[in-house]
């Protein structure tokens, strides 16, 4: 529920800020601020945070080095915030790690509609105990974990991957070898959230394939279908827990 999420926004527009903390304490999440990257790191000291939502364009460091800084040490989900319309920014920040973009100007209720699906796909702790057992998919080298949002090696390396890339591995392993356009993997891993002219599928395929696959180049996982989209070509084994 939103009444149980805490939200770190971080810009260095005022005005930005209180119309993020404005939309969001109405929807009955918790909303705590910050001016510059130096006072977001205070506060994830001293605070729990369940989401952050990081401007791009900032004096000193910006959003997308704090980005990259954060997801050295950090799972945080990061709802990326740019006023750039090029493709090519937005998928730079998919790259260093975020795990949504929305572009200025933007309607808080897309926002808060992007914080409720990021946090569907990465969960929280107690929802993760809340979930039902789901089977433990494995494939290849690795486990996938549905209910606990994990992907490791089978000896026991855990691979760090952001909500977004889980979301879309899980849709691709579970509704393998079936061939998904990118318009289905968008509905499969963001729902209601999802935008039809979204290209950051291509992008986080990409990053997963250096994740998973022993050369990207040549892929034995995730299969590239010419004109209809993407397909997991390894044997699936489900395993009941």
């Amino acid at each position: 529920m939103d009444s149980d999420l805490n939200i770190l926004v971080v810009d260095d527009d005022v005005q930005i800020l209180e119309l993020i903390e404005r939309a969001l304490s109405r929807s009955g999440m918790t909303v705590v601020v910050a001016q510059s990257t130096s006072q977001a790191d205070a506060i994830l000291v001293r605070q729990s945070i369940d989401l952050i939502v990081l401007d791009l364009m900032m004096a000193g460091e910006d959003g997308l080095k704090y980005c990259r800084r954060l997801r050295q040490h950090s799972h945080i989900p990061i709802i990326m915030l740019t006023a750039l319309a090029e493709d090519i920014d937005r998928i730079v920040g998919l790259e260093v790690g975020a795990d949504d973009y929305l572009p200025k100007p933007f309607n808080p209720r897309e926002l808060i509609a992007r914080i409720r699906a990021v946090m569907r796909r990465s969960g929280s702790e107690r929802d993760r105990r809340a979930r039902s057992a789901a089977p433990i998919l494995e494939f290849g080298l690795f486990r996938l974990h549905p209910t606990r949002f994990l992907l490791e090696r089978k000896d026991g390396e855990s691979i760090p991957l952001t909500s977004g890339e889980f979301a879309l591995l899980r849709a691709l392993v579970e509704n393998a070898p079936q061939v998904l356009s990118r318009d289905r993997l968008l509905d499969l891993s963001r729902g209601a959230a999802a935008n039809p002219f979204d290209r950051s599928v291509d992008s986080q395929i990409s990053r997963l394939r250096g994740k998973i696959e022993p050369d990207p180049r040549r892929p034995e996982y995730i299969k590239t279908v010419r004109n209809l989209g993407y397909a997991f070509a390894a044997d699936v084994e489900r395993i009941e827990i």
